[in-house]
């Protein structure tokens, strides 16, 4: 009889500490993701939501003008994301594709990797360049190109996935690609880098840009 309600007791003294651990780890669960807050949404120049798909001119809050393309010699195809030196000029307009279109939130949310397309229509496209954005090493610098790859996020297209984030009272450009869970990659802010030839091209920089996007007319 006392080994039984040994036997009894003991079992109950486990239910109650498991409950218990379970109890524990669903408040540190629950305190987690209260501690992770959700991404705002971005807004265009007017106040509306930034779509996926949707054109917009990527436009600076201060000097210079909208983002183009140009070349860096006598190519045929212009390669590297510049800026214009056109206060006026809006430049090319582009595209944002988040990194995962399945939910079927059409929404551009701040710090979440996505590629940013120049628009196919533009007069500058060519048949054998993408016009999506990535990250490329030239003359010993981390500069934009428009020669990427759209979708397909890991290892082989992680050059290709930028965010946009929140700085002072608008945006910035930002790479830290986070579509590859073991893939080491740099982190920085998009700012503009001054060529030999002066071309405004954009890249890594310690200066960001900062930047409003104005829905493209169509």
């Amino acid at each position: 009889m006392p080994n039984n309600y040994q036997q009894k007791l003991t079992s109950t003294n486990y239910m109650t500490k498991t409950l218990m651990v379970v109890i524990l780890l669903l408040f540190s669960t629950i305190s987690l993701c209260l501690g992770q807050p959700s991404p705002d949404p971005v807004y265009d120049f007017d106040e509306n939501l930034l779509q996926a798909g949707t054109e917009y001119y990527v436009l600076p809050q201060g000097m210079g003008g909208g983002l183009t393309l140009a070349a860096r010699g006598n190519e045929s195809c212009p390669l590297d994301v510049v800026q214009t030196n056109v206060d006026t000029d809006n430049g090319l307009p582009l595209a944002f594709i988040p990194v995962d279109l399945n939910t079927g939130d059409y929404v551009i949310w701040e710090s979440t990797d996505l590629n940013i397309i120049f628009s196919g229509s533009s007069s500058t496209a060519c048949a054998d360049q993408s016009n999506v954005w990535m990250l490329d090493l030239y003359d010993r610098q981390l500069i934009i190109t428009g020669n990427g790859v759209q979708g397909n996020p890991g290892l082989v297209t992680l050059n290709n996935w930028f965010k946009i984030t929140k700085y002072e009272d608008g945006y910035k450009l930002a790479f830290c690609p986070e579509v590859c869970d073991h893939c080491a990659s740099v982190c920085g802010d998009i700012g503009v880098v001054i060529a030999q030839n002066e071309t405004r091209r954009l890249g890594i920089s310690d200066v960001p840009l900062k930047v409003k996007f104005k829905k493209a007319l169509i």
